[in-house]
C-alpha cells in the first residue's frame, strides 16, 4: 500500500443532501466506514486526494480519524452520472493480514493468431487476497492462441497469496474468427472451386 493512500478523515454528524453539497463545494467528499461488527462511522474525506486514490481498483486507504489509524477498502464510489463528480464513498474496515474478496480487473496481453479475435467473457475475476496486498490486475496471455482456444479461471496465473473465489471452470475468454471473415473465406473457396471446375471443363472441351 502506497504512502499516498494516507488521508485524514474528519468525523461528521450532519447529514442530508444540502450538507453533502456544501461538503463537496468545500472540496470534501462524504463517506461512511463500516464492517467488523462496528457501527457505521460517517466522515468527510479530502476530495482531491481521494479522487486520485479511487482511480486504482480496490484501493486500501490508511485513514487518520481523530488521531486513530484505520485501514479501509474502497468498496463503492458513487458519482454524478453527468458530471462524474464523486458524491459519496463507501469504505470497508480491514485489518493487516486478513483476507478479503475483491474483483480484480483482467488485463489481456499478447496477440492471438492472425485473423482471430479475443472474446473477454468477464472484465474481472473474483479473488481472495490479503487486504493490504490486492493486485491491480491479473494478466491473461493470448499470445499465438488459435480459433477455438479458451481460458478458464483455473488457467490464470494468480499473484502470490491470491486464490480463486469463483468456480475454476468459469470461462474467462475464448478465441474465435469473426463471422464476416468466415463468410469471406467460404466465398473465396466457392470461387476457387468454380474456377477449377471451369478450367476442367475447358480442358475437356479442348481435348475433344
Amino acid at each position: 500500500m502506497s504512502d499516498d493512500n494516507k488521508v485524514v478523515a474528519e468525523l461528521r454528524e450532519n447529514f442530508g443532501k444540502g450538507y453533502a453539497r456544501r461538503l463537496r463545494a468545500a472540496g470534501q467528499i462524504p463517506a461512511v466506514i463500516y464492517g467488523h461488527g462496528t457501527d457505521p462511522v460517517h466522515v468527510a474525506l479530502p476530495g482531491h486526494e481521494m479522487s486520485l486514490i479511487v482511480r486504482h481498483p480496490n484501493a486500501v486507504v490508511d485513514l487518520d480519524i481523530a488521531g486513530k489509524h484505520q485501514l479501509a477498502l474502497v468498496k463503492d464510489v458513487q458519482k454524478d452520472p453527468v458530471r462524474q463528480i464523486i458524491e459519496h464513498i463507501d469504505l470497508l474496515v480491514v485489518k493487516k493480514g486478513e483476507k478479503v474478496q475483491v474483483n480484480v480487473p483482467l488485463h489481456v496481453v499478447g496477440e492471438s493468431f492472425s485473423g482471430t479475435i479475443v472474446n473477454l467473457d468477464q472484465p474481472s475475476i473474483t479473488l481472495e487476497v490479503e487486504a493490504t496486498h490486492i493486485p491491480e490486475a491479473v494478466e491473461v496471455s493470448v499470445e499465438g492462441l488459435e480459433e477455438g482456444a479458451h481460458i478458464t479461471a483455473a488457467d490464470l496465473e494468480l499473484p502470490k497469496g491470491a486464490s480463486l473465489a469463483v468456480e475454476p471452470d468459469s470461462l474467462v475468454l475464448n478465441i474465435t474468427v469473426p463471422a464476416a471473415t468466415e463468410a469471406a473465406e467460404e466465398e473465396i473457396a466457392a470461387d476457387d472451386a468454380a474456377e477449377a471446375a471451369a478450367q476442367s471443363e475447358a480442358s475437356a472441351e479442348a481435348a475433344e
